[in-house]
């Protein structure tokens, strides 16, 4: 009794591993589309897609140096992201990635391998990047093309501040130039209805002054 529960046992084992229930044929897909961007010399982002159709719980993805010195699994569960940021690597240092979707029934095949390169910690952009099939070179090309949209997005917002500047230049011109000719012409009136000045630099004075009387003096 106790051999042929071992047998079964064993049978079912081999069921499972070689995919015959029908869990491991409900499994998902593998991700399609792999692609490294933000290449760091200590950081690099992995994205890819899933095909529709599919429930996907987590990812899980393969990490490991091409020397093979050293090897890292990052499994998460319970999300829907297609991209996962890869911290610690080293500088000017070859990797190679493969990507698994987490579905209900088990964990799909893993995806094609990837191959990239960090950066040195002086360098911006990656170098020596000619194969456009690369998945690596499409993601920095998706990286070029943010860049130069935001460049775009600065310099016409700076265009648009300079040319609000120069119309509030322009109105405070036209304001000053207006009160400048009111006050001309306030001062105008003032001065027609002065007193007018002598010659000499004094102001005219009458001959005969209203105050005094006039005395006539009478000979015998």
């Amino acid at each position: 009794m106790a051999r042929l529960l071992v047998w079964i046992n064993s049978a079912f084992l081999l069921l499972v591993g070689s995919d015959v229930l029908p869990v491991g044929a409900n499994r998902p897909p593998a991700p399609v589309n792999v692609s490294v961007m933000h290449l760091r010399a200590d950081s690099a982002t992995v994205s890819w897609d899933v095909p529709e159709g599919d429930t996907i719980i987590g990812f899980s993805i393969s990490q490991q140096r091409q020397d093979g010195h050293m090897q890292r699994f990052i499994r998460e569960v319970n999300t829907t992201s297609r991209s996962c940021v890869l911290w610690d690597l080293e500088e000017e240092t070859d990797y190679i990635i493969q990507v698994q979707s987490i579905g209900l029934y088990g964990e799909s095949q893993a995806s094609k391998k990837v191959h990239f390169r960090t950066l040195k910690k002086s360098d911006r952009f990656p170098s020596n990047s000619s194969n456009q099939d690369d998945p690596t070179v499409q993601g920095l090309d998706k990286s070029r093309h943010l860049q130069t949209g935001e460049m775009i997005i600065i310099v016409v917002v700076l265009v648009m501040w300079a040319a609000v500047i120069a119309l509030f230049c322009r109105q405070y011109d036209i304001i000053k130039d207006n009160d400048s000719s009111n006050n001309k012409e306030k001062a105008k009136p003032s001065s027609e209805h002065s007193t007018p000045e002598h010659h000499s630099g004094g102001l005219l004075r009458s001959k005969f002054h209203p105050s005094v009387p006039s005395i006539n003096i009478i000979e015998v």
